[in-house]
């Protein structure tokens, strides 16, 4: 496995980590525990080194999960986990909204390192950004967790660019998340010419649109009633119909390439920066091995510019989130 760097961090991981959200949570029923442990190891042993989680999948269970299936290789595995949610700490009971008061973060650190079996958190990122608390107090905190050795780096999680300015100030980021995908490319206007003058890495979730860009889904999909995406404007049937022009591009390319959409839209994401590292989720090995594929896809800098060109003329349909979701993003 290739390995990259996440900016001026010196934070150095797998080109593509490993989402663990979905084995817990999201896209419909938890998946079996012992199954999920043994999938964290296969990637492991595949080479994948970069494993995210967060308090808030589950909450906590994903990262009891994570925490297990890598104790035996603590120390050869880079994780990433987040705060800011307004979550007990003690009933995992949520909030309807973001708490990333100081004295918030240290017991939700306090909890993330119980349940991750760990002394320090590798990559902590706030995962939403509270209006309530200067990024500078938040920023300010992480800062003296990163002193007493609890954590190792500072991530922002679908931050708006003038908060990861004032926060890069107090605390350096070493990484920003956010979605970013053949079906998202939101990012491409600000933030990632942001991050490249900052330094700072850029780890895209839904990188393969919540599973859309696969080919694997299509308007008469049917989710599970607990799966996110039954209220997700951009997957009801009339924008899936119409998105699948998107998938058609990469399905082209695909096709001439010899891979699956999965890895063009995959190995897209890698060619766009040398700073990036996608994290992909799955419960499934052979969708595991699928993605770890990309890796070795080289798309051209014609196929790249053909891509480019036949996506930019293409509208998506719906929103990424619900109304209420978005308005937490880009603050």
């Amino acid at each position: 496995m290739k390995t990259r760097k996440l900016g001026n961090s010196h934070l150095e991981v797998s080109a593509l980590g490993l989402g663990c959200m979905g084995m817990s949570s999201a896209y419909g029923p938890a998946a079996d525990r012992l199954d999920m442990i043994a999938l964290i190891r296969a990637a492991h042993g595949r080479g994948i080194t970069f494993f995210d989680t967060a308090e808030a999948y589950g909450p906590f269970v994903n990262e009891e999960l994570v925490g297990e299936a890598l104790a035996p290789i603590r120390d050869q595995v880079v994780i990433a986990t987040k705060f800011g949610f307004d979550i007990n700490p003690r009933t995992g009971e949520r909030g309807s909204g973001t708490n990333s008061r100081p004295e918030h973060i240290r017991i939700a650190v306090e909890g993330s390192l119980k349940r991750l079996r760990t002394d320090r958190i590798d990559l902590l990122f706030q995962h939403r950004v509270d209006p309530q608390v200067p990024i500078e107090d938040v920023a300010g905190v992480v800062k003296e967790l990163i002193a007493e050795g609890k954590v190792k780096h500072f991530g922002l999680s679908e931050a708006g660019t003038r908060t990861i300015r004032r926060a890069h100030a107090v605390q350096p980021v070493a990484a920003v998340q956010s979605e970013y995908s053949l079906f998202w490319r939101g990012p491409e206007a600000e933030l990632l010419p942001l991050l490249e003058e900052l330094g700072i890495g850029f780890v895209p979730f839904s990188p393969l649109g919540a599973g859309f860009l696969t080919g694997k889904i299509d308007e008469n999909t049917k989710f599970d009633p607990t799966d996110f995406r039954n209220v997700v404007p951009r997957f009801s049937p009339e924008a899936r119909r119409a998105n699948m022009a998107l998938v058609d591009v990469v399905k082209t390319v695909a096709g001439r390439k010899g891979a699956t959409p999965a890895q063009v839209a995959l190995a897209w994401l890698l060619a766009q920066k040398p700073w990036i590292v996608p994290i992909p989720g799955t419960t499934k090995l052979h969708r595991l091995d699928e993605n770890l594929g990309a890796v070795s896809v080289g798309l051209s800098t014609g196929d790249l510019a053909e891509i480019n060109k036949e996506i930019s003329a293409i509208k998506v349909e719906g929103e990424r989130l619900p109304e209420a979701l978005l308005k937490m993003t880009g603050h």
